[in-house]
């Protein structure tokens, strides 16, 4: 199977105007849409649509619908001019766990039928319970590091503006995953992020593991925010009013011709 899990850190810095840094354990999982059933059917501690140790829900995920999955990252793909040959589709996230999950990125490699990464879809959750994506296509022949970057369309932290601009530098998960993401203003970078793991074999005893190393790591994650958030206003950080959310639910850039880099429209 193409599923993993992936255990790592995230570490965030700010360097304007106050500086602040963070750094969490994590973990996540590299679920293949396709293989999802057959992950649950083998494990006894993952569930999918159901309540377990550890379970995926498929309304956490797109726009929180019934509909499957993978039409709807299609149709995106296909609204972006990218062929939908029925590739994989593989997703990073934090599971649920005992039933609670908030993921501040889920990111979603989508791949053609030979193999090729053709897209990269950053999907963004909002303490405010909105949902938005980004979806940017690789450019023919890309390998190994990834660059790409797009304007910011969506309001994630009160402690950053909206215009703002992200660039990103993954490496795909294959034994290691590097995911860096930069947020910059017209004057200078503002904050980088940074999220690295090493793969690991998806077992019972893996994820029974990841347990006790990590309890309760999805409510630690809200918790985090809360506190990282005390922390910048009692630092005076500006606070930025919630602006509306975008039409769009995934915000859609052209697809780069002669590099991997690509400006959001």
């Amino acid at each position: 199977m193409i599923s993993a899990l992936y255990i790592g850190q995230v570490t965030h810095r700010r360097l304007r105007p106050r500086a602040h840094h963070l750094r969490y354990r994590i973990f996540s999982l590299l679920l293949d849409l396709d293989e999802i059933d057959a992950v649950a059917a083998r494990l006894r501690l993952f569930s999918r649509n159901r309540f377990n140790l550890f379970s995926v829900r498929d309304r956490d995920y797109g726009a929180g619908t019934d509909e499957p999955l993978r039409r709807q990252i299609e149709r995106h793909l296909h609204a972006a001019g990218i062929a939908a040959d029925g590739g994989a589709i593989r997703l990073l996230t934090m599971p649920r766990i005992l039933g609670f999950a908030f993921n501040p990125l889920n990111v979603y490699f989508c791949h053609a039928r030979e193999g090729a990464l053709r897209a990269i879809l950053y999907e963004v959750n909002n303490t405010f319970g909105q949902r938005h994506g980004y979806l940017i296509p690789v450019a023919p022949g890309a390998g190994g590091t990834i660059d790409q970057d797009c304007a910011k369309a969506f309001h994630v932290s009160p402690f950053l503006g909206l215009e703002m601009h992200y660039t990103f530098r993954v490496s795909p998960p294959e034994e290691r995953l590097s995911i860096a993401i930069t947020a910059s203003d017209d004057a200078a970078p503002v904050l980088t992020a940074l999220h690295t793991a090493q793969r690991r074999t998806l077992s019972d005893r893996a994820l029974f593991e990841v347990f006790l190393s990590h309890p309760l790591l999805t409510i630690k994650v809200v918790g985090g925010i809360l506190w990282e958030a005390a922390r910048l206003w009692a630092k005076g950080v500006p606070v930025h009013p919630l602006p509306p959310a975008p039409a769009e639910p995934v915000t859609i850039p052209p697809i780069p011709i002669q590099h991997s880099e690509a400006a959001c429209i």
